[in-house]
């Protein structure tokens, strides 16, 4: 199988070096506006092509990981050719583009996927088998100021993948209400779920990295951080004690054994399998599209 890479950034330059990695794929190729940054990704053994129309004569599948207001554009010229496509997240840079791309899909028998990442961190799934009940989820992700993304606003850019899990992996097809406040660099968001609270925040102000995780239910405390793949749970002790005429407790604290992994390489294995059974990859543009549609409802809380 041939693949593609589409815009060689950051992102693109990871999905042309884990491609070259996976077995099955025979050539990749890659193509980017700046010729310097595609032939850059020639020391992962990519072909380099002058033009995305040579890239689209060559490949089985490919990776979408140019800048969100070009998703549209070329995913739609993708689709187009019949050809298997993984977009790198958002899958647009508005709904209404979301919605078109949809559209054109579901008259088309192909793969389809949107890079939501951190459905592939396995603390994801370790905690989603663990939680019961969870009556308050707290999910923060902070990044120092980028250069890097200047069309998205931090929504789009960060807490999206936070929105993802919260939506599609924990309370999936819940009903809920919402309030928010922030702007295009800070934004906080608070969710009811039928009597969970989940708490969403995002900051590109940031002098810290962060991203966590934090989950109480009624006999345990989950804390989770998906940069080092680590849990924790907090059980309550089953009696409480006096002293000094104050309460005590003694919690027990367990660590979860997670099987670390590259969420990224993870993803595109995934695609790649996907691609070849025919068979539905785990983030569908249904579901990227109401999360883009989650992100439209939290920015109405902007000043």
């Amino acid at each position: 199988m041939n693949v593609g890479v589409i815009g060689t950034g950051t992102m693109g330059k990871n999905h042309a070096r884990i491609y070259s990695e996976l077995k099955g794929i025979e050539e990749t190729y890659v193509f980017d506006a700046n010729k310097t940054n595609a032939n850059e990704i020639e020391d992962f053994g990519a072909i380099a092509c002058d033009s995305m129309e040579e890239l689209l004569d060559n490949v089985d599948a490919l990776s979408i990981c140019v800048p969100t207001k070009y998703h549209y554009q070329v995913a739609k010229e993708v689709i187009e050719r019949d050809i298997h496509c993984l977009i790198e997240k958002p899958i647009a840079q508005s709904v209404d583009e979301a919605e078109k791309l949809v559209a054109l899909l579901k008259t088309k028998n192909l793969v389809a996927g949107v890079g939501h990442i951190e459905r592939f961190n396995p603390i994801v799934a370790d905690i989603r088998k663990i939680i019961k009940n969870p009556f308050f989820v707290e999910l923060r992700r902070h990044n120092p100021a980028s250069s890097r993304i200047t069309d998205a606003s931090v929504i789009e850019d960060l807490m999206i993948h936070d929105i993802d899990i919260l939506f599609n992996v924990f309370f999936a097809k819940k009903n809920y209400t919402m309030h928010s406040v922030g702007n295009f660099d800070v934004c906080k968001a608070m969710v009811a779920f039928n009597g969970s609270v989940a708490s969403l925040s995002a900051s590109r102000k940031a002098s810290k990295k962060i991203r966590t995780i934090y989950i109480e239910e009624e006999d345990f405390t989950i804390e989770g951080d998906f940069m080092t793949q680590e849990i924790y749970t907090y059980n309550k002790p089953e009696k409480y004690g006096m002293e000094n005429d104050k309460y005590t407790q003694e919690n027990i604290i367990e660590k979860v054994l997670v099987n670390k992994v590259e969420p990224l390489k993870v993803e595109l294995k995934t695609y790649i399998d996907c691609v070849k059974k025919n068979s539905e990859f785990p983030i569908t543009p249904e579901q990227a599209l109401n999360n883009l549609r989650i992100c439209e409802e939290i920015k109405k809380g902007f000043k």
